[in-house]
């Protein structure tokens, strides 16, 4: 999600039903895993946004989420499951260019332009997208709580916006907020059309092939980034930055995930991505000095609520 991260918005990427039959003794340890994973992706835009600052964001992203493809893919051979048909594993490859590669252009190019406590607010309103394009797509039903809850996140959204516009926002940009944006449009759509897949096949072949088939093509197109890059004068931080963000925030986090949506059930486990933006906030500003604005505040409000309404199931 990027955190990528898009990060948070992964519940509907990892299929599952809580496991009933697994003794409680574990589901506190679920539970604890899925608020470590809300942190790890909350702390995840301050990461890359002072990862970009060091170098090419481009070249910076394509080595990250190569790295985060070619481990998610060894582990999911060294699971010894069974693989998905031929035909499926191409399509999972092809959806993965849109949702690890396209979404992650828009992700990292916007961090590097606008401030990380900015990006995480508009990345965490993406449920509110999911379901604007599951409904366009005739695939999702919206009750009246949903409708509440997407009008909300949106409204929070065009604070953040706003702030951005009256100058109250330090580094941010509009140009950089928009990109953030778009990279959410195309993990909604991304989300939908991978839905029918998610619901036979495993959670984690779904995460590799998906995060393969986004890695070649974004390395592809970082290549002459990554090429110009002097990697032997990059710091310490910068190689941590890397790491954190392309081991912790797109292979633990997802493991972690996934887990929680086969332990406690899809439903539940997406509860825990409500508290990404307020860890994006405080973690920007603890980190990176982003100093919380009016307009964060209430943009916060009303994205954390409209989560909360569009998590209502709908009226049967």
């Amino acid at each position: 999600m990027g955190s990528s991260a898009g990060d948070a918005a992964t519940e509907s990427i990892l299929p599952g039903r809580a496991d009933t039959a697994r003794p409680g003794g574990g589901v506190w340890l679920t539970d604890a895993s899925l608020v470590l994973v809300a942190i790890i992706w909350g702390v995840n835009f301050s990461v890359v946004k002072f990862g970009t600052s060091l170098i090419d964001p481009l070249a910076y992203n394509g080595v990250r989420v190569l790295l985060a493809g070619v481990l998610l893919f060894a582990i999911a051979m060294a699971s010894r499951a069974p693989l998905p048909p031929a035909r499926e594993i191409a399509i999972l490859l092809a959806l993965g260019v849109l949702g690890n590669g396209v979404y992650q252009v828009f992700f990292v190019e916007g961090v590097a332009r606008t401030r990380a406590s900015d990006a995480g607010l508009v990345i965490a309103a993406s449920p509110a997208f999911i379901a604007i394009v599951g409904r366009m797509l005739g695939v999702e039903r919206i009750n009246r709580r949903g409708v509440m809850g997407i009008v909300m996140s949106i409204g929070g959204i065009a604070f953040v916006v706003l702030g951005t516009t009256n100058g109250t926002a330090g580094d941010a940009t509009i140009i950089g907020d928009l990109l953030v944006l778009l990279g959410s449009l195309c993990w909604a759509f991304y989300t939908v059309l991978l839905k029918p897949y998610t619901e036979h096949l495993s959670g984690l072949h779904v995460a590799a092939f998906t995060m393969v088939g986004g890695a070649v093509p974004l390395f592809l197109l970082a290549f002459t980034r990554i090429a110009a890059t002097n990697w032997a004068q990059l710091p310490v931080k910068g190689w941590s930055a890397i790491l954190y963000s392309g081991i912790f925030a797109l292979v633990v986090a997802y493991l972690f995930w996934y887990r929680g949506v086969r332990v406690i059930g899809p439903t539940r486990t997406a509860m825990y991505s409500n508290l990404q933006p307020v860890v994006a906030v405080l973690m920007a500003w603890w980190l990176l000095g982003e100093q919380p604005t009016w307009w964060q505040g209430v943009g916060t409000g009303c994205i954390v609520g409209g989560l909360l309404l569009t998590r209502v199931p709908v009226d049967t």
